[in-house]
């Protein structure tokens, strides 16, 4: 079995972007993590380091400390760690920051792609997406401007399905629908329109595109 990072190896796995796992740390504190598969060094200057999916696993595997749970709402709505909106939360201060945050998180999540598809292609999701599928379509809906549904109010929302490799997306009327399916269809996803048959409301499957 793999031993598991020294403590000041995980304290820099625990402090990578969100988004873009890139790491910052001593040399032999990156080396070591590439000896052991949990990182990679960009070929590209400026040589950055970056989690591989091993080393995204172990970061989001972590326990959460004592009070995590109670504290994330507050952190999430003050300069905490980012998450889209998938709808249904309690909505963000609006503004600005967040604005900043949404484009930032865009911007690093397209710099993921060309890092890490073979072909550094930047219009189709990558390997994060597809293990974080609710919080990518989310991502890309927020990043074009669409609103997510409040815990009263009408916008997108985003939720896992049955199936292992797609999302579902629904909204107040088909107008939404319609724009979202566009949206995602844009950030390389595909997506299909389907009726739901026990409430026969409208809805949008999504799966990320591999070609």
């Amino acid at each position: 079995m793999t031993r598991p990072p020294t403590a000041a190896q995980r304290r820099v796995i625990d402090a990578a972007d969100p988004v873009t796992g890139r790491l910052r740390g001593t040399q032999a504190q990156l080396a070591a993590l590439v000896v052991r598969g949990l990182a990679f060094r960009h070929p590209r200057p400026p040589h950055d380091f970056f989690l591989t999916p091993a080393g995204h696993r172990i970061r989001e595997a972590a326990p959460e400390p004592p009070g995590a749970a109670e504290a994330a709402p507050k952190a999430a709505g003050a300069g905490g760690v980012f998450a889209a909106r998938v709808g249904g939360e309690e909505e963000p201060a609006a503004g600005p920051s967040r604005a900043r945050e949404v484009h930032s998180a865009w911007q690093g999540l397209l710099e993921l792609r060309r890092m890490t598809n073979p072909d550094g292609a930047a219009d189709r999701p990558c390997g994060w997406e597809r293990t974080h599928l609710v919080r990518a379509a989310a991502l890309a809906l927020e990043a074009a401007g669409h609103r997510a549904a409040g815990p009263d109010g009408d916008g997108y929302r985003v939720r896992a399905t049955p199936q292992p490799d797609a999302v579902g997306v629904r909204g107040p009327d088909d107008e939404t629908l319609r724009a979202c399916a566009a949206t995602l269809k844009g950030a390389g996803w595909q997506v299909g329109e389907h009726t739901d048959s026990r409430t026969r409301d409208r809805y949008l499957l999504a799966s990320p595109r591999r070609v």
